[in-house]
């Protein structure tokens, strides 16, 4: 029976396909517009994780802010931040040997400035930025050829330098190995530096990178041991910011509470304008997730709200197509048909109208979200339980919304439904 009642559904919507196509559009734009919210969200999560992944989920961040007076006036009146203010590498120090059960490491960095190096016709534009190795670590460089800094380059602040593949690019035609060894001359201020390039890594796309858009124009990073850059900068060790990294398997949200108390408590606590403030990257990451998916939410809904106007259409379609066949119905219901009968018979014309265009619709949406995702760079998917219940939700928007014709064609009485015209 239900064979027949698909066929029949099927022959009747093939009788004329330009109404039923319409019929189906609200469901297809509905169901792609559920797909492609998923398929993009998941991609925005990608990047997301990937950037945090990059940064570290176990890392704390460390900088310096006004504390909070409740008069307005006050704050306005805020002096300067002094020398006192800052983190000294003696209190970062003392901070991680109190902490070394649960401390990994301790990021430092100084940024010596954006320069453009140029040689003949040859020009790369760079960003130069001296790390230590806590710093060094977190960066998760992947080295394309030559070393890392090695312990003495960094306490002798040896004027090495670590270059990325589209600075080889730019300056050596894309060969690594010939970049080894060659010099990177820059001016800083009115001090002149030279760096040997003794190491290439793999350049990353990310958002914060500028440049012009070109790819010969992209800013990349140089980096050159910390101590290096504090003597070109002639530095006096303070720092407004800085990042730990906390041992695997360490609660970061409890240890950056313990940390922050600790800074205050010890170094801010007589400090009558600033103090410290720090906030993990996982907790972030958390709060990104939650933003994502409340976004995510927010756009499905609009997409059901397609789906919902889809199936108010189905239901008007399948109302008049029931008033065009009210003869079919009545000689049906006089060879024997019962109102059991007419009823599955409409109700399963709307159902396989709304899984076709539930299917059609997963399609197009899928095909839709790959494109959108592959222009943030990252390849989402929409989840196959996504998908599923896509289609479900279709064929429960079909019973639900032809229920209603399918009960009235099925209570037509059957000599009335004959003399129609």
């Amino acid at each position: 029976m239900l064979l027949e009642n698909i066929r029949l559904a099927l022959a009747s919507l093939a009788t004329n396909r330009m109404r039923t196509f319409l019929t189906m559009l609200g469901i297809i734009i509905g169901v792609a517009s559920i797909i492609s919210i998923m398929t993009v969200s998941d991609a925005m999560n990608l990047s997301v994780m990937n950037s945090m992944g990059d940064i570290g989920a176990n890392t704390i961040t460390f900088y310096i802010e006004q504390k909070y007076v409740e008069d307005s006036e006050e704050v306005a009146s805020v002096r300067e931040i002094q020398d006192k203010d800052y983190f000294s590498e003696e209190r970062i120090q003392a901070l991680k040997n109190r902490f070394a059960d649960q401390v990994q490491d301790v990021s430092l960095t100084k940024s010596v400035g954006d320069m453009k190096i140029e040689e003949k016709k040859h020009f790369a534009n760079i960003h130069l930025k001296g790390v230590n190795n806590g710093a060094l670590k977190l960066q998760n460089l992947t080295l394309l050829e030559g070393r890392g800094f090695s312990e003495n380059d960094y306490q002798r602040a040896s004027n090495v330098a670590l270059v990325s593949d589209r600075y080889v690019e730019n300056m050596f035609g894309g060969k690594a190995s010939a970049a080894m060894g060659q010099t990177l001359e820059t001016i800083v201020g009115n001090r002149y530096a030279t760096f040997t390039i003794i190491g290439v890594y793999e350049y990353r796309d990310s958002a914060a990178n500028g440049g012009g858009g070109s790819r010969k124009n992209i800013r990349t990073e140089v980096y050159i041991p910390l101590a290096a850059a504090q003597r070109i900068l002639r530095d006096n060790g303070l720092y407004d910011e800085f990042d730990v990294v906390a041992k695997n398997g360490v609660d970061t949200q409890s240890l950056t509470t313990e940390l922050m108390d600790f800074v205050n408590q010890t170094y801010y606590a007589e400090n009558d304008a600033y103090q410290a403030y720090a906030y993990s990257m996982k907790a972030y990451a958390d709060q990104m997730k939650q933003m994502l998916g409340t976004q995510k939410l927010a756009f499905t809904a609009v997409g059901a709200i397609s789906l919902l106007v889809g199936g108010i259409g189905v239901m008007n379609i399948m109302v008049v197509s029931i008033m065009e066949r009210t003869k079919e119905i009545g000689t049906r219901k006089a060879l024997g048909a019962t109102n059991r009968d007419i009823r599955w018979q409409f109700l399963t014309e709307a159902v396989v109208v709304c899984l076709m265009g539930g299917i059609l619709g997963v399609i197009s949406g899928s095909v839709f979200g790959l494109a959108a995702s592959k222009l943030l760079g990252y390849r989402g998917h929409p989840s196959i339980s996504g998908v599923i219940l896509c289609v479900l939700f279709s064929v429960a928007f079909g019973m639900f919304f032809g229920y209603y014709p399918a009960g009235k064609a099925a209570k037509m009485n059957p000599i009335d439904a004959l003399r129609s015209e």
